[in-house]
């Protein structure tokens, strides 16, 4: 059964919703949780992105953040930074992965939260 499965992938590899490029087998992927677990999404669905794409919301936003305001596509994809990534994203091909820091901006907020 998994390699039927994974033919028909090949044949026809889902699309990620964020940058709109094709998630092969063999890329890197993960399920993100639009509304997140912890602000009460464990039931509330997800979707299949790259794994790059769902590194880049998560380095770039608090889990409250997400939950408020960036609780479904459409709404990552306005927001100016997401945008901007998908932007440099779009052309790179649908196996890319690079490892994704948390934004100079969201290090300082969690350090002084922290303190």
């Amino acid at each position: 059964m998994a390699a039927v499965e994974a033919a028909a992938a090949r044949r026809h590899p889902d699309i990620c919703p964020l940058c709109e490029r094709p998630i092969p087998p063999e890329a890197k992927s993960s399920r993100h949780h639009l509304t997140p677990r912890l602000k009460g999404g464990t039931h509330k669905g997800t979707v299949r992105l790259h794994q790059v794409c769902h590194s880049a919301i998560h380095a770039r936003f608090s889990e409250a953040e997400i939950a408020t305001r960036l609780a479904d596509v459409e709404s990552l994809r306005s927001d100016p930074e997401m945008a901007a990534f998908i932007t440099w994203i779009r052309d790179k091909p649908p196996t890319f992965h690079a490892p994704t820091r948390m934004t100079r901006e969201r290090r300082q907020t969690k350090r002084e939260r922290n303190r």
